[in-house]
């Protein structure tokens, strides 16, 4: 029987999920910060789950499948190509005090924590990584969903397939994950994922400003990793939580706009994603932000003008952990040769390949910093 650990780093909070026999086991939900200000809350709540035959750790932009144990620099690895940013933007981000950073603080701490302690980690790709997704599709694009944002798509198929009663090769929909920070939709057909809009390229979310417009980019000139985490729903209306935009939008013209902005903005990202996916047989809903009332109610209707729409189905027995660390948990058993593996195999996960910035074409690549360690 194959034990398997998936860990999904949120803006919000670090969930593990455990899997034994495919089975839920084990879920410890840790908030951001904890992690952040020391990756132990992080190590102990693996090691609590016991042994097991592999764990496959917060993977963010995502790499071809890369067992830690052939990473020379964990912390190099972890900035540069997990998260594609610069040391120097995470110091200065966390002396302002940027919610948004923590996560890629607690990443790299707790990367270099699980090298040192050689514990069986391997680290998994995002949707632009995969052979499923045409090359052209990729073209001067880097997020087209995060590592997290595959996964959910992977708990997708399974639970389509399950509840439905089909073949993986039947499967198809779109998939709408409204996180705290990020909002993402991507697309399966014939289930495999064949297209994605990340977070960082589609609409405004809670905390990030989405795809901005290049005028901005060029008038603005120098920007840093914790820019990404603004400009979004919560600086608009000025509020902290989704859960408040919610609450003042019945009296306050603004937030009821800001409200708008976010919905309006996924149900454009959902009929553009309908280009590569034209029958979906559903739409499904993932994210912090689904299960916000308010926020729900207004995307199903919405939405329904484009599908069916239905919340995703979790795993028999998650009862805590989030949407995405369920999907690395699936990837670890299939990656480990255990009841997932199929579905694992039939998505194409292991043939994935390359690095993020393999498809910039822009004449100004040259000029990107960061400098990834592993090839493409």
């Amino acid at each position: 029987m194959v034990r398997v650990l998936g860990v999904d780093p949120g803006t919000f909070s670090f969930d593990i999920c455990g899997l034994d026999d495919g089975r839920v086991f084990y879920e410890k939900v840790i908030p951001t910060p904890e992690v952040a200000k020391g990756p132990e809350a992080l190590i102990e709540g693996l090691e609590a789950a016991g042994g097991v035959d592999l764990i496959v750790g917060p993977s963010g932009y995502g790499v071809k499948v890369t067992h830690l144990r052939d990473i020379e620099d964990p912390e190099g690895f972890a900035l540069y190509d997990l998260l594609l940013v610069r040391k120097e933007d995470v110091e200065s981000a966390l002396k302002r005090g940027d919610i948004g950073i923590m996560v890629y603080h607690a990443m790299v701490r707790a990367t270099v924590e699980m090298k040192r302690r050689d514990m069986p980690v391997c680290f998994i790709p995002a949707v632009i990584h995969l052979p499923t997704v045409p090359w052209y599709r990729k073209i001067n694009r880097i997020d087209m969903g995060t590592a997290d944002k595959m996964c959910i798509a992977v708990l997708g198929v399974y639970d389509q397939a399950r509840r439905l009663g089909l073949e993986y090769k039947n499967v198809s929909f779109i998939l709408v994950e409204m996180g705290f920070g990020y909002n993402a939709v991507i697309g399966v057909e014939e289930g495999r994922i064949v297209d994605g809009i990340g977070g960082t390229t589609g609409h405004m979310g809670f905390l990030t400003a989405g795809g901005l417009d290049a005028e901005l980019v060029q008038l603005v000139g120098r920007w840093e990793k914790s820019d990404i985490f603004t400009g979004g729903g919560s600086t608009a209306a000025g509020v902290q939580l989704p859960e408040q935009l919610v609450e003042r939008a019945a009296s306050d013209e603004r937030c009821r706009g800001v409200l708008e902005a976010i919905v309006e903005g996924v149900e454009k990202m959902v009929a553009s994603m309908k280009v590569s996916v034209r029958r979906p047989r559903e739409i499904l809903l993932s994210g912090r932000l689904t299960r916000v009332k308010g926020v729900r109610e207004l995307v199903e209707e919405r939405l329904s003008l484009h599908g069916e729409v239905r919340q995703v189905g979790w795993l028999e027995g998650a009862k805590e952990v989030k949407e995405a660390a369920q999907g690395y948990a699936i990837v670890a058993d299939g990656l480990a040769g255990g009841r997932f593996k199929e579905l694992v195999k039939w998505m194409r996960i292991p043939e994935a390949k390359g690095t993020a910035l393999d498809y910039i074409v822009h004449p100004k690549r040259s000029n990107i910093t960061v400098k990834l360690l592993t090839s493409s």
